[in-house]
């Protein structure tokens, strides 16, 4: 129904890693892709027991095949990898062996990165899959979008809170209980919720800490768990060349805008409110972050002053600075913050994204955009060369 990015060009000229949060579209995509592919599911409990008992199975299969570097017309996908590491010494033996090339798709690197897993010796492409981006839907609905979430599923229900309350049932259960990443659920529950609330902020975890009942520490530990289990990054502080003094610690993004919005019992959002905009921020860091890694776009940062100043997102060496503002009417105060950038870096291209209906630039030569035409650009290459 969506044309994915991710292409078969991307994903079938090496072996390749596929990480991706669940429901983002991975299975589909592949299904769609290679159709004629081998396709082990290691989420079906048959496969899964059938394979953990003997992983040298998926060597014999293999072998069956009469494929060589050569003769292979398509990857071979194992899917959620991560719940049967042992498979990838398996799959290590057939890429030095017979130059076979696989797709290795999960949600969570978590055990493989933190059990000195075999990931396959550097002979692996990572790729990442994130929920849909603008130039995947024709004619975004924005308003549906900051509502009901960007995962395939959920942007296209009629009724999406049933679905992201059981998304974030099912990722209490299947992630973190089935790895033993947390020995108190009804902590991290409440946890998650803290977290959903510093979504686009600088964290503090002492108040976090203080609020749920457990340890700083703990708390910085269930931090690495959203990350580790690509539900959530950070977004690094722009702190070069500065003159002014600025905040230096990241701000946290959870990886849909659907995701916090369940979390943080929002409620309908609606233009005008706080909600809207820090959706709409939220938004825009999601076509941002997955530009970055489909068409290797410049890296993203921050930049926020000690007295208060900010700019939502700085790309690349600070080329260009970016301020959300989910507003129709666009105003000097809205500006305060990438004037101030302006002063320190004259040459940097200075944008503010928001609803307004058309584009125009001021005398300063700051440009103001629909985020219709911003996202448009990006994804042509326009903003930012791919």
């Amino acid at each position: 129904m969506f044309q994915r990015i991710l292409s078969p060009e991307h994903l079938d000229q090496e072996t390749c890693f596929l990480w991706g949060p669940r429901q983002s579209g991975k299975s589909t995509l592949l299904r769609e892709l290679f159709p004629e592919a081998p396709y082990y599911d290691l989420l079906l409990a048959k496969e899964y027991r059938r394979l953990a008992a003997n992983p040298g199975l998926l060597a014999e299969e293999c072998a069956a095949l009469g494929w060589s570097r050569k003769s292979q017309l398509q990857p071979i996908i194992i899917d959620e990898v991560q719940k049967l590491p042992e498979l990838l010494d398996e799959v290590h033996a057939l890429i030095s062996r017979l130059g076979l090339r696989f797709i290795l798709t999960g949600s969570s690197p978590r055990k493989l990165l933190r059990g000195g897993g075999n990931l396959l010796g550097g002979r692996a492409v990572r790729h990442e899959m994130f929920p849909l981006v603008s130039a995947e839907v024709p004619d975004i609905d924005l308003d549906r979008a900051l509502n009901h979430g960007l995962l395939p599923r959920h942007y296209l229900s009629a009724k999406p809170a049933p679905l992201l309350d059981a998304y974030v049932g099912d990722y209490l259960r299947e992630e973190v209980l089935a790895e033993a990443l947390t020995r108190s659920l009804p902590a991290f529950q409440r946890f998650l919720e803290a977290a959903a609330f510093s979504n686009g902020q600088i964290v503090n975890f002492t108040s976090i800490s203080r609020e749920i009942g457990v340890a700083a520490n703990t708390v910085r530990g269930y931090f690495e768990v959203l990350v580790d289990t690509l539900i959530a990054t950070w977004v690094p502080a722009w702190t070069k060349r500065a003159k002014r003094r600025v905040i230096e610690s990241p701000r946290f993004y959870f990886f849909d805008v659907g995701v916090v919005n369940d979390l943080s019992h929002r409620g309908k959002l609606h233009p005008g409110s706080s909600e809207y905009g820090a959706a709409f921020e939220h938004f825009l860091f999601m076509e941002l972050r997955a530009h970055t890694s489909y068409r290797g776009g410049l890296p993203i940062s921050y930049w926020r002053t000690a007295s208060g100043l900010e700019v939502d997102f700085i790309l690349g060496d600070g080329q260009i600075a970016i301020e959300a503002k989910s507003s129709d009417n666009i105003t000097s105060d809205h500006l305060k913050g990438l004037r101030a950038w302006r002063e320190e870096h004259p040459h940097s291209r200075c944008l503010l994204v928001s609803r307004a209906p058309r584009a125009r630039i001021t005398e300063d030569k700051i440009e103001i955009l629909p985020w219709q035409s911003f996202v448009k650009m990006l994804w042509q290459g326009q903003l930012v060369a791919s």
